[in-house]
């Protein structure tokens, strides 16, 4: 599976003290979607390494429908890039609006935290070799901007 998508309301346990869903809500919400896209490519567990430039375009009003789509970026060796994004809207108005967004890269692992080589993935339309290309020049840059 390449894809994901979770959905789910926005309860008032996630409030923070502005009255709308917590930020650390949001990113505990694209950490599972990314898992679950990851896991389902490499059949094995994985564990995050990496989580870049997530970004935060709107706020998410409690009661708001929620939905995470995490989609396959691209694979090296080991490593599965997820491209996660958060929409969100009022169910009566039926709008959904981008609400985050971010890459993060997981690593397949064996039950010892060691890598395990992943299964490649190939690109089959127009959008997803976009994608792919934005993912690995995101990574690429940072990277080169961490001296890694």
């Amino acid at each position: 599976m390449s894809s994901i998508t979770l959905r789910f309301l926005a309860e008032p346990s996630t409030v923070n003290f502005g009255g709308k869903v917590h930020g650390g809500t949001v990113m505990k919400w694209i950490d599972e979607a990314g898992y679950a896209c990851a896991t389902s490519w490499s059949k094995r567990y994985c564990v995050t390494v990496f989580i870049g430039s997530i970004r935060f375009h709107h706020p998410i009003m409690i009661g708001d429908l929620v939905e995470v789509e995490a989609k396959l970026a691209y694979t090296g060796n080991s490593s599965i890039n997820i491209a996660v994004e958060v929409r969100s809207g009022d169910m009566k108005g039926g709008e959904m609006q981008k609400t985050a967004e971010c890459l993060i890269v997981f690593v397949s692992v064996d039950s010892h935290g060691r890598p395990l080589p992943v299964a490649p993935y190939v690109p089959g339309t127009e959008e997803a070799k976009s994608l792919a290309a934005r993912a690995k020049a995101h990574l690429e840059a940072s990277r080169a901007a961490s001296g890694v």
